[in-house]
């Protein structure tokens, strides 16, 4: 098994995998674009939420989307479609069902 391979941008490595992550963490770039995309969080509020990322962290992170942008948009959206499906095949959860049953879900 070899290591993460280097890119071009100091703090993004890829995985075995080719997907690039975050040098010192488990976050891949797609995550913390993903949060940005679903909370509209600025960089400094991605730090606050996330305070083991530097700013450098996720600026870097950043330029590499944007610099890899279709394929990562690519990415986003199979995950997407992943979520949908699973959420379909796991049906109504029996939660839901009895608060359905009383009338207090629609």
């Amino acid at each position: 098994m070899t290591g993460p391979t280097p890119t071009d941008y100091k703090y993004i490595l890829l995985d075995e995998r080719n997907v690039p992550f975050i040098v010192g963490t488990t976050m891949k770039v797609v995550e913390l674009v993903m949060a940005k995309m679903a909370y509209g969080w600025s960089a400094e509020e991605l730090h606050l939420q996330h305070p083991y990322l530097s700013l450098s962290q996720i600026h870097s992170a950043f330029a590499y989307y944007w610099e890899h942008k279709q394929e990562l948009d690519a990415d986003i959206e199979r995950r997407e479609q992943y979520a949908i499906q699973a959420e379909r095949e796991a049906g109504e959860s029996p939660f839901a069902a009895r608060l359905r049953a009383q009338g207090l879900l629609k």
